[in-house]
């Protein structure tokens, strides 16, 4: 008997990959490796890839540089891009809250808005070099964090 469609979308695990779009491709690795302390994995002239706690991945791209499909032994990735500043958060136990936010003061980065949330999160919002807003947030935000 052939496989039927579901009734209903199949279950997502979780996000495994997130895309920021950087103008300076070198000042943004020298950001996120040295202010917050990622791992490159992968990288070369249009992106670089970083371990973001052993459960997800960050990827920086140069803005512009996957305009063109890109062609690999497996496959083939389309293209994309982004524009504008985004936002991405970044979640931290609630006793390190503090520590980030001495260890950004120190490394001459603003923090921009502080949020107390009603589950009991917290968090902190700065921006990168690029402009995108990036959050740091401990567990009470969401009911699933």
């Amino acid at each position: 008997m052939a496989d039927q469609a579901p009734e209903s979308a199949p279950r997502l695990e979780s996000v495994i990959e997130t895309a920021l779009y950087v103008d300076d491709l070198p000042r943004a690795r020298v950001f996120y490796q040295d202010v917050l302390g990622l791992a490159p994995l992968n990288k070369d002239d249009r992106f670089t890839a970083y371990d973001v706690g052993g459960r997800s991945i960050l990827l920086l791209f140069k803005r512009g540089a996957t305009l063109e499909t890109v062609h690999m032994p497996g496959g083939t990735i389309p293209p994309h891009d982004g524009h504008g500043p985004l936002h991405m958060a970044l979640a931290v136990t609630a006793d390190q809250l503090a520590v980030w936010e001495r260890w950004l003061a120190e490394q001459g980065v603003a923090i921009e808005a502080r949020t107390a949330w009603p589950r009991g999160g917290h968090s902190i919002y700065f921006r990168d070099p690029d402009n995108h807003l990036l959050e740091l947030v401990t567990p009470g935000v969401w009911p699933i964090y």
